[in-house]
């Protein structure tokens, strides 16, 4: 359950994990996103995101709880008002599902309630809320793909990616 709420308070907070094709990019620039758990004695965590269309686009297909190679199996249902995504899913062997409701505008306040079932969770399941709100430009000193955490702790989620592949060696002793 603390593996599922970390990796989804920092990725689901940033986008919907689907394939990044079937859902429309938030406006870019600066968004601020406020994510709560339900039943989990914690604050509401709230970051500021600087994206743009690649970085967005980036950030809804990343691994997460629910990506492509747990969760193969999706459904995108979209109507004028929502977008609604469900996953059927194998975590650690076992099955598990969920479904993410999207409401509002991407381009200036959305809410995404996620709600996911596992017998690998306590009690059974979990239900998260994001609320994102467009902010405007990003600031002078941020680029595509940072994230302001509530501590002020930043981030850039591509530079992190590419350092972390970068210490992967391509071979058994060699090293990048």
């Amino acid at each position: 359950m603390r593996r599922i709420v970390l990796s989804s308070a920092l990725l689901l907070a940033n986008a919907v994990p689907a394939l990044s094709s079937e859902l429309p990019s938030r406006k870019p620039g600066l968004w601020e996103v406020k994510t709560s758990i339900e039943n989990v004695n914690a604050p509401a965590r709230v970051i500021r995101q600087c994206i743009d269309a690649a970085t967005d686009q980036m950030l809804q297909s990343i691994a997460g709880p629910f990506d492509p190679a747990s969760c193969p199996e999706r459904n995108v249902q979209s109507s004028a008002n929502s977008t609604t995504i469900d996953f059927k899913c194998t975590v650690g062997g076992k099955p598990a599902t969920a479904r993410s409701l999207i409401t509002g505008s991407l381009d200036s306040a959305y809410t995404m309630t996620v709600t996911a079932q596992s017998d690998r969770s306590a009690g059974g399941g979990m239900t998260m809320t994001m609320e994102g709100k467009w902010l405007g430009a990003c600031a002078a000193d941020q680029k595509p793909g940072d994230i302001v955490l509530g501590n002020g702790v930043k981030i850039n989620v591509p530079e992190l990616q590419k350092r972390s592949l970068s210490t992967i060696p391509l071979t058994p002793g060699e090293s990048r």
